[in-house]
């Protein structure tokens, strides 16, 4: 199966500044802006918002 443009694989990097990044796929269709989601951070110790990188 081809990877397609419309659903790319995106770096999740922690806003608490301890350098933690998830991998995951994003649908561009329904999401156009960068992505932020809430996960865990275990550096930080809790959860924490991580954001789309570019």
């Amino acid at each position: 199966m081809a990877r397609s443009t419309v659903r790319p694989v995106v770096r999740l990097k922690s806003t608490a500044g301890t350098g933690v990044t998830y991998v995951t796929r994003k649908n561009r269709l329904n999401d156009p802006d960068r992505l932020v989601l809430r996960k865990y951070d275990p550096a930080a110790g809790g959860h924490v918002l991580f954001r789309e990188e570019r």
